[in-house]
């Protein structure tokens, strides 16, 4: 059985859960209406069944390679991203007047998901253009726009971005580069950037880096970054690639997974770049590009995790084993308690990674509509999503490893690939522990809770409406470990509960989606319901007494304790 897109998942929570009715209503987004909606989704999922899927296996198997200098992509690439160029899919979420479709992100969140789960590896081609597309938006002068925008949205020119350095990763402060003004407009930029996904390529015919750089007279930190435009190729008077910049690949990265996808080590050698934005605003800039991004990269999570279940529930429904203890049952594993323990947890994971994905990018279509409460909403969502959709496409994946049991651990069932793939999505566009952190450092402590409380009011009701005590007492244990949290004095006290905080708040939400799921559909979908709150939701409490333990602990064993 191959990839088969999930589309009335994707359909029923947008309309009977999310009430995403609502983008049709707006100024912006009047053009959303289900008929649309619906067509482009079906074409998405032509698109991911048929064309990308097939690609998976052979960018696993055949990575992409430097050669002189060049990156050679795997077999079948080149065509598969002719398809999604060609379909505009790289224009969804762009601006009009370049080019762009201006479609929801709540849409494009749906396609992200499809092709993703079809080939990762590839789609994080076009999602990497995407992010560069909106932060050139909102920062790039209009003569960058006019030359560049239109290129991006049609997949003639792909995007990239480029923080990370050998001894600045997290801590994007720490670079190096450096970027001097040539006197005309343009600046020449020196330094080298590791883990550069789709760095370079022969997809396209430029590849356009977006680099972070300090000025001379920038001051230490990251309040001295200023962000640079460098493209592969000098556009030439008719704006197209012409002379090389002074720019190469190093190196690709051997890694665990995503073989297909050249993660490059770049060096810039007094390239010429533009700057994007004020002097000294990088980090601001770049930011546009990466809020977003972290939804996308949570997005990434929950492909793998779809994609995972779908492979391990076929495994399950043809692999005999063992006498089944259940009467008139399918004779395979498929009738083995722990089996359906593992599948069902699969399947509940990730239908509430997928609910929480799609409210934060509808939450981000609204309030870009005008509505403040829903820009405070998806504030609070963006890092739950990126680090709950991660965390459930690794546990997901490994999941699937275990259904498939020996066989899983072998490279030929395609068990393992799931595992790999989404294995980095939890460390990259911030650590998982740093979206935790930033939940409840920036996003808990800037209103005092306001948005975080809206949002557990909206548990609370649907546990009253619906007849759910699990939930109303989950959302309750989460409201006072978060009263706890704002109380804390030492900043301290609250990251050091961060990450259990995030986990139970994901989850009290995804059983919030669930259960009006099930109260709107009936049968399997209360089921599935059912399920969460008896199985998964009673993790929430252990997880609220870890989030407000003493941080001490963690200091408790001194470094030369640990290494005893």
């Amino acid at each position: 059985m191959g990839y088969r897109a999930p589309l009335t998942e994707m359909q029923y929570y947008l309309t009977h859960v999310l009430g995403a009715d609502r983008l049709a209503a707006t100024e912006l987004f009047s053009e959303a209406t289900p008929d649309m909606i619906d067509a482009i989704l079906t074409e998405a999922a032509r698109l991911s069944e048929d064309v990308l899927a097939p690609l998976n296996r052979a960018g696993d198997e055949t990575p992409a390679r430097l050669e002189n200098g060049f990156v050679r992509t795997s077999p079948g690439y080149a065509e598969g991203y002719r398809a999604i160029a060609e379909g505009g899919w790289t224009a969804m979420t762009g601006a009009p007047d370049w080019g762009g479709m201006g479609l929801p992100q709540a849409l494009s969140t749906c396609v992200v998901e499809m092709m993703s789960s079809a080939c990762l590896s590839l789609a994080l081609n076009p999602l990497m253009t995407q992010g560069q597309i909106e932060a050139l938006e909102h920062h790039a002068s209009d003569a960058l726009k006019d030359l560049y925008l239109p290129k991006l949205n049609s997949g003639q020119w792909t995007g990239t971005m480029n923080l990370t350095e050998p001894q600045a990763g997290s801590d994007v402060g720490a670079l190096r580069s450096r970027a001097e003004d040539n006197g005309d407009g343009t600046y020449a930029i020196t330094g080298q950037k590791i883990y550069i996904s789709w760095g370079d390529h022969d997809v396209a015919e430029n590849v356009c880096h977006l680099v972070l750089a300090r000025l001379p007279d920038g001051v230490p930190g990251t309040k001295g970054i200023s962000l640079f435009l460098v493209p592969k190729y000098l556009p030439d008077a008719a704006g197209n690639p012409g002379a090389a910049n002074s720019l190469k690949v190093v190196s690709l990265e051997h890694k665990m997974g995503l073989h297909g996808s050249p993660t490059c080590v770049m060096q810039y050698d007094g390239a010429t770049g533009w700057m994007v934005g004020a002097p000294h605003g990088g980090m601001a800039a770049m930011f546009t590009m990466m809020n977003n991004a972290r939804l996308g990269v949570g997005v990434q999570g929950l492909s793998q995790a779809e994609a995972a279940y779908q492979h391990a529930l076929a495994y399950a429904m043809e692999r005999t084993q063992g006498r089944s203890l259940v009467k008139d049952g399918t004779g395979t594993i498929l009738d083995h308690a722990d089996v359906r323990r593992m599948l069902m947890t699969m399947k509940a994971l990730t239908a509430m990674a997928r609910a929480i994905c799609l409210d934060c990018a509808l939450s981000i279509d609204l309030g870009r509509s005008g509505d403040a409460a829903a820009l405070a909403r998806a504030a609070v969502l963006t890092p739950i999503a990126k680090a709950f959709g991660t965390d459930t496409g690794c546990r997901v994946a490994e999941l699937g490893v275990q259904v498939h049991g020996g066989m899983g651990y072998i490279e030929e069932t395609g068990a393992a690939q799931y595992y790999r793939d989404v294995r980095v999505t939890a460390i990259y566009e911030g650590t998982n522990g740093i979206q935790a952190m930033d939940l409840v450092g920036r996003k808990m402590m800037s209103d005092g809770g306001a948005a975080i409380f809206a949002l557990l009011d909206a548990v609370v009701a649907t546990a009253a409406e619906t007849g759910a005590p699990a939930l109303a007492d989950a959302a309750a244990a989460l409201r006072a470990t978060t009263r706890s949290m704002l109380d804390a004095d030492d900043p301290n006290q609250r990251f050091a509960g961060a990450v259990p905080y995030l986990r139970a708040f994901a989850l009290v939400l995804g059983g919030h989606y669930l259960q009006r799921a099930g109260a709107a559909g009936g049968g399997n979908r209360a089921a599935l319901a059912r399920f969460a709150l008896n199985q998964l939701l009673p993790e929430v409490h252990a997880l609220c007494a870890a989030a407000t333990a003493p941080a001490d602990d963690l200091y408790a064993l001194s470094a030369e304790a640990l290494s005893s």
